[in-house]
């Protein structure tokens, strides 16, 4: 088991591609979704939970959803833990609902501003592989320390 861990937070379409692609680029890649009925909705070769499991310091998380009811006790869970990295997919024209999701369960402001929104590089992805690709290509540039074209 690698010691980078890939969390992708909902089972979407986007979180299949990106967990698959992920496992490719050495990561090892979970999905969590606190809907058991819902990690079956992604296939794939990587472990599924209902709970957020204990996350390090070499995790990065991506919530592949930012319109579900759960989104701000799924980002709290996370953000209680060490990670590296956390995102939220979604369009940067608008205002990312996971603040005020935050903001009402008490996070505090320095916590809320770990959540990195956009996540992926600007190539203009539009569908769930794009956008998969976009993302992880995101995170390998923040990890080598280059500023890999976040700019909107």
């Amino acid at each position: 088991m690698s010691d980078r861990v890939l969390l992708a937070v909902f089972a979407t379409p986007v979180a299949s591609f990106l967990l698959r692609y992920g496992k490719d680029l050495g990561y090892t890649p979970v999905l969590f979704d606190p809907d058991g009925a819902r990690v079956t909705d992604v296939d794939g070769d990587f472990e599924s939970l209902t709970t957020v499991p204990e996350l390090g310091p070499d995790t990065d998380v991506v919530v592949t959803d930012h319109n579900r009811p759960e989104l701000g006790e799924a980002l709290k869970a996370v953000l209680d833990r060490p990670t590296r990295w956390v995102g939220v997919l979604g369009n940067p024209r608008h205002a990312g609902p996971h603040v005020a999701a935050l903001e009402a369960l008490g996070v505090p402001d320095d916590e809320i501003a770990r959540v990195h929104r956009p996540v992926g590089l600007n190539i203009g992805s539009r569908t769930p592989p794009e956008i998969a690709v976009a993302t992880l290509a995101g995170l390998v540039a923040d990890r080598n320390g280059r500023p890999g074209g976040f700019e909107f």
